[in-house]
């Protein structure tokens, strides 16, 4: 039974986005592991307060998340 554990910044993503995450991370375990999985694969979205996730000794919120997302690749 694959268990796929998410970790987020809480307020980073709707809730219509975590739905997202939750049905495309499914399809993916799907493509790799067949459909017979589809019914035992579970998927949650594990939220964390902002500030208690850091990089580089700095922690973060939701807009520091954000920021980083909007900078060009």
């Amino acid at each position: 039974m694959p268990l796929v554990t998410i970790d987020v910044i809480k307020d980073v993503f709707t809730p219509t986005q975590k739905q997202d995450l939750i049905r495309k991370v499914t399809e993916a375990m799907i493509a790799v592991e067949g459909e017979a999985m589809r019914q035992v694969t579970w998927v949650r979205v594990k939220e964390f307060e902002q500030g208690d996730w850091a990089i580089g000794g700095k922690a973060l919120g939701a807009r520091d998340v954000q920021a980083i997302g909007k900078q060009p690749a």
